[in-house]
């Protein structure tokens, strides 16, 4: 007789993207293992201390916390975002305190907890999210405002820069495209977003300039030096100064040759699978520590399968996420207002840049990041976060409209 004014709850998971989202995690734990294994080290552990078994458990704590993150209508979590975002604020600010943070390959990234190291980045990016929808899901006229549009700016401002003071150059770059995507879906006047997009691309190319030009220890705009060496590998920039002696250039070509190793062998092991690949733990740039252990399970994770499943492998993987990215931007258009329309989005935007960055930097089409495979890569933080941001696109599913 009368319209219900509250959502009615459809119970039905999208039972595509799920399936999906555990093919990845099927993966991951089969290749986790095949890249730790080949370290004889590794291999006599314990079954219970292989990182393969953490990945399990840390899959099984990130399920639990999707569910929790299912069976709560997003317009509540929406309404304790910004709670959420300042706590997040207040990790990473933690994080760069000296006794808290702790310090590992030269960046302060993480928290020390019994068992357990936290990153708070990861949990900063869908504090974000939540807290940039829920801004943005004001009416249309509002943001026409210049005052809206630079307060959102500002909302993507300061985790960026204090994700970047970690230094954490690639977790803080999604950021940006997935603020700049939510704007642009929101209604953000396009002629604010050219503006920002033109002064984006002139910074980028003053800090390419500096970078590649300005002599050393005269560059204005603050990077640290493998933060430098990585853009100078990735452009093929000789490291030596124009005026170096010839000792100078030798060792200049020595340390290019070091710090461009990691891109080149991830690349190698790509190549290396052909169209079948070697065979799950035959990979001879795997097993013999060619493509480096330290980082083959986490930010190299796609070259693994690559060498070991070939271009078939590749293609699963491209297609598992295609479906997860096309499911999430289903359930943004068939979302009941526009506060659950911006989250999918933020969700989708932020998976997207993820995995274009990994995979592009496992193929060498981008610098190295350190940004993770979401699903694949091996980490708690990050298999939480998203998974909890997998939980968030099914719960706009179930609570979607009633078609």
């Amino acid at each position: 007789m009368f319209a219900n004014p509250h959502p009615e709850r459809d119970l039905k998971v999208d039972l595509l993207q799920l399936l999906a989202v555990l093919g990845l995690m099927f993966l991951s734990v089969a290749f986790v293992y095949s890249a730790k294994y080949a370290a004889e080290s590794a291999a006599n552990l314990a079954w219970y201390h292989q990182l393969f078994f953490k990945q399990i458990i840390w899959f099984a704590l990130g399920l639990g916390a999707a569910v929790a993150v299912c069976l709560t209508d997003y317009h509540t979590l929406a309404r304790w975002s910004f709670v959420a975002y300042w706590i997040s604020i207040m990790t990473l600010v933690a994080v760069l305190i000296h006794k808290i943070g702790s310090t590992h390959g030269g960046a302060r990234r993480w928290i020390d907890l019994p068992g357990f190291q936290f990153q708070p980045s990861e949990f900063a990016k869908l504090a974000f999210i939540l807290a940039q929808a829920h801004f943005l899901s004001r009416p249309v006229e509002e943001l026409r405002q210049p005052a809206i549009f630079w307060k959102a700016i500002g909302l993507m401002v300061l985790p960026f820069m204090l994700i970047m003071k970690e230094p954490d150059l690639g977790s803080a770059l999604v950021l940006v495209p997935t603020g700049l995507v939510m704007m642009f879906v929101a209604g953000t006047p396009k002629q604010f977003l050219l503006m920002l997009g033109a002064g984006a691309m002139l910074v980028g190319a003053l800090l390419l300039v500096d970078v590649f030009f300005a002599p050393p220890g005269w560059w204005q705009i603050k990077l640290e030096t493998y933060q430098r060496d990585r853009l100078l590998s990735y452009f093929g920039m000789n490291f030596a100064r124009a005026n170096a002696s010839p000792e100078e250039k030798t060792q200049a070509l020595r340390d290019q040759s070091e710090k461009s190793y990691q891109a080149r062998q991830a690349l190698i092991a790509v190549g290396s699978g052909g169209f079948m690949g070697k065979g799950w733990r035959k990979a001879d740039q795997i097993a013999l520590g060619y493509l480096p252990r330290g980082a083959a399970h986490t930010d190299f994770i796609f070259s693994v399968i690559a060498a070991e499943e070939g271009f078939i492998g590749s293609v699963v993987v491209l297609t598992l996420y295609c479906v997860v990215l096309f499911t999430g931007i289903r359930t943004a258009g068939q979302a009941r207002d526009r506060l659950g329309k911006l989250l999918a989005v933020g969700v989708v935007a932020l998976i997207f840049s993820h995995v274009f960055i990994n995979i592009g930097m496992n193929i060498r089409i981008m610098p190295v990041t350190g940004v993770p495979l979401p699903l694949l890569s091996y980490g708690g933080s990050s298999v939480l976060g998203s998974l909890i941001a997998i939980g968030l696109l099914q719960n706009i599913h179930i609570y979607r409209k009633g078609y």
